[in-house]
């Protein structure tokens, strides 16, 4: 990184379309410097790795936000002595109190300074917040728009209930902590099984378990047969089916769950796995 020209600064939560506008303006010898400020959840922690082909380097915010104008450009010099070019989004701000703007970036830095314009989706502008809102109501589709990629949770596999197997559908849980969860429902997914290539058509739950133990879960049934998960699992959302629901018994439940996995089969038959 010590070789980089030129750098894309931001929180880049979630890696979505107007975060990869700001990489396409990167040269060939750059990185994604990202200051983390502890609330991102689309893609926290290194999950940002998956999106981008440069190196990432993580800042806390903690440490970087009592700097002066000045004293953060020397620092981003010290970190890469052979800086050219900085990339920032519109809406970019640095410094104690947030003070600075890309003005200041332009006057303080003697390279180059990059800035992107808002980006857009059929007129509405592309934010990490509005993509968390989507989610929230469960607009799957429109937050995956605006991700440019299916929204994605990953974690390591937990017991379910004991139930499923036996009396229902086998499935995979996984607790997902530091993950933003969609909006209580069932959707049609893609879940990726430990350290395989290749992601399994399947229709996953995520909610509060209302008809039986009122436990909260993250599940996936796959749709091409049982596999075994060992240690962790990926679920990508495609498509919301329906709402969280109590039903009246366990054959309730069984049917619900079969036209759950007929509509999720359709959704998914004509993605290339």
């Amino acid at each position: 990184m010590k070789e980089s020209t030129s750098i894309a600064i931001g929180g880049f939560d979630g890696m979505h379309i107007g975060h990869q506008q700001l990489f396409g303006a990167l040269d060939e010898n750059s990185t994604i410097v990202v200051i983390e400020t502890g609330y991102a959840n689309l893609t926290p922690k290194k999950e940002r790795e998956h999106f981008s082909h440069h190196p990432i380097i993580y800042l806390e915010l903690d440490d970087i936000r009592h700097l002066s104008g000045e004293e953060f450009i020397a620092f981003l010099k010290e970190k890469f002595p052979k800086l050219q070019k900085i990339v920032v989004g519109y809406d970019f701000h640095f410094g104690k109190n947030r003070k600075y703007s890309f003005n200041d970036l332009k006057t303080l830095f003697d390279g180059e300074v990059v800035v992107i314009d808002e980006v857009t989706l059929h007129g509405d502008s592309v934010h990490s917040h509005k993509i968390r809102a989507k989610l929230q109501i469960g607009d799957i589709e429109g937050a995956n728009a605006f991700l440019g990629h299916n929204y994605t949770i990953k974690g390591r596999v937990v017991s379910g209930q004991g139930i499923g197997k036996k009396e229902l559908v086998a499935t995979i849980n996984i607790e997902a902590k530091e993950f933003l969860m969609p909006k209580e429902g069932v959707y049609a997914t893609l879940t990726r099984i430990d350290d395989e290539e290749h992601f399994h058509p399947s229709v996953s739950f995520v909610g509060h378990r209302v008809t039986t133990d009122g436990s909260f879960a993250v599940e996936s049934h796959i749709l091409d047969g049982e596999v075994s998960c060992k240690e962790r699992a990926r679920i990508s959302f495609v498509n919301f089916i329906r709402e969280n629901k109590k039903f009246d018994s366990l054959d309730e439940l069984r049917k619900a769950i079969k036209k759950d996995i007929a509509i999720a089969s359709k959704e998914l038959k004509f993605l290339q796995l």
